[in-house]
């Protein structure tokens, strides 16, 4: 891509009703744009971290034997009635037809992935399945706010696992629960396991992935000794016991609990049999009595860790990528130099290596300014200062020292 093409542009200040570093860096640097509270236009730049992060994510669901499907996001309302959701969930978006007909948004999908599974998984050998989505949500959320990470419309990653048994359910949350520390890692995130009420989802304790952050709407306390934490919510009632703040762990016996603010990325909801049941939709044992499915629900918010990531690794000029989702690898400045540069940029697209060239007629403090708040991993200056030096200066953004490579080292360099 050259900047000079792209579309979009980068902002000098934060818009003013933004007050979180995600919506206003992601804003400035022109990643994406608001279009109501808790709506965002995703533009040239953010669309394509979000399809890395997506990416990431689905990997990791299909190495451990999901199966991706992609569902609808307009449901029929006989649906949520059967399971007791369209009177009893507040934040669903229900709609009505010219003819009168009701539906909702989709929130989730158990609604819609029970019978779609269950009427194809009639005997034991069947089970266990996982099917995931990667799809937009919708929430009729009364406080809409901080940026990607409260929204009414959202991108999400939703799996959803059958079993015969509760036994081959906790099997499958621990290889699930392996999975989603895996995708925070490679994204660049530590992500606590945390205890936490199954609200309209489920009766039974459920775990949510945190990421320690002040933008954080949830309220945790987590162990500086062990890896127990629980969302104070339920901390009075945790499968360890009693937790208080600064009072020892109830888990390990020796840390201390320490309170802090942190956002949900995902989470993990034991459904029970509730929905096999409501739909009365079962298997055949292998007994030949008929049984209801043990189901699990496993989300991960893809536009939130957008937000989320953005919260985490920034500093005071702009954005720090990850690599392994940056919109583009190279950002390649051309200071007066552009014939030199755009042999350098074709040499980069020959060899695979996604590069962002700045090829626009404005100063070099305005391209470096741009480079630092959009914040690619890696900067490449070609300017009559560094040819001289003997070829192109190369930078990482997270480092805060810059050094001159030959030519035809670039993509030696760089791979």
């Amino acid at each position: 891509m050259k900047q000079s093409q792209l579309f979009t542009k980068t902002e000098r200040f934060a818009p003013k009703d933004e007050e979180t570093k995600n919506a206003q860096l992601l804003t400035r640097a022109g990643f994406i744009e608001k279009l109501m509270a808790g709506v965002y236009n995703y533009l040239p730049l953010g669309l394509l971290t979000l399809r890395k992060i997506e990416q990431v994510v689905r990997e990791e669901m299909n190495r451990i034997g999901g199966q991706e499907i992609l569902m609808p996001m307009l449901h029929p309302k006989e649906n949520w009635e059967k399971t007791q959701g369209w009177n009893n969930i507040d934040v669903l978006f229900k709609i009505k037809s010219r003819t009168e007909k009701e539906y909702a948004l989709g929130q989730s999908e158990e609604e819609v992935v029970t019978p779609l599974v269950m009427r194809r998984a009639r005997n034991e050998k069947n089970l266990p399945l996982a099917v995931y989505q990667i799809h937009w949500k919708f929430r009729d959320e009364l406080r809409a706010k901080s940026g990607l990470l409260r929204g009414k419309e959202f991108f999400m990653k939703d799996m959803y696992s059958f079993h015969a048994d509760q036994a081959d359910f906790d099997k499958f949350y621990e290889i699930a629960k392996t999975a989603y520390l895996k995708i925070f890692k490679r994204l660049g995130l530590v992500a606590k396991v945390t205890e936490a009420s199954g609200g309209s989802f489920s009766q039974k304790i459920s775990y949510e992935f945190m990421v320690l952050t002040d933008a954080g709407e949830d309220d945790i306390l987590y162990c500086d000794k062990c890896v127990f934490c629980v969302n104070r919510e339920i901390a009075p009632s945790t499968s360890s016991g009693r937790a208080k703040e600064n009072e020892t762990c109830p888990k390990c016996k020796q840390g201390k609990l320490n309170r802090a603010k942190a956002s949900e990325v995902g989470n993990v909801f034991d459904l029970g049999q509730k929905y096999g049941k409501d739909f009365d939709l079962g298997f055949t044992a292998r007994d030949g009595t008929k049984k209801f499915p043990i189901m699990g629900c496993y989300g991960i918010g893809i536009s939130r860790l957008m937000g989320v990531i953005v919260e985490k690794i920034h500093d005071d000029k702009g954005i720090v990528w990850p690599e392994a989702i940056t919109p583009f690898k190279i950002h390649l400045l051309s200071l007066g130099q552009n014939e030199r540069a755009e042999k350098i940029y074709d040499n980069l697209i020959k060899n695979n290596i996604e590069v962002l060239y700045d090829d626009r007629n404005i100063s070099a403090g305005e391209k470096f300014a741009d480079a630092d708040l959009i914040g690619l991993p890696y900067r490449l200056v070609v300017s009559e200062k560094s040819l001289k030096a003997g070829g192109v200066e190369l930078k990482r953004r997270s480092e805060s020292k810059s050094k001159v490579i030959k030519e035809k080292d670039i993509i030696k360099n760089l791979k």
